[in-house]
């Protein structure tokens, strides 16, 4: 009994466990049809262009050019300087999709990379 209790803690002790990382992923480049069409909950995401319309407190149309999607954006995330619906922006954010809703970004920053 002894040495199968040894046999045990050794074998155990051999195998090297893994952990894997769980946490928030880099945002990826995408293009606002991609989100559309397979939106993926609390996907980190980075989209080019630019703010088009204000709709209501922190809620935005965001248009890559071709397509235009709802955005979120609280007042403190907001970049120093002023833009308007000219000026290229990129802005950082996670993809919220909540049921029976069209899916929106959900902007942690927004950095600007052109003011016209």
């Amino acid at each position: 009994m002894k040495t199968l209790v040894i046999f045990i803690l050794f074998a155990l002790s051999s195998f090297q466990l893994h952990a894997q990382y769980k946490g928030p992923q880099a945002a990826v480049q995408q293009q606002i049809k991609a989100i559309l069409d397979n939106p993926k909950d609390n996907q980190g995401v980075r989209l080019t262009g630019y703010l088009t319309e204000k709709l209501s407190h922190e809620k935005y149309w965001f248009s890559d050019g071709t397509d235009q999607i709802r955005v979120e954006i609280e007042p403190e995330d907001f970049p120093a300087g002023e833009f308007d619906e000219n000026d290229l922006i990129e802005v950082h954010g996670e993809v919220e999709k909540d049921f029976l809703e069209s899916p929106e970004i959900d902007v942690e920053y927004i950095s600007i990379k052109k003011i016209n």
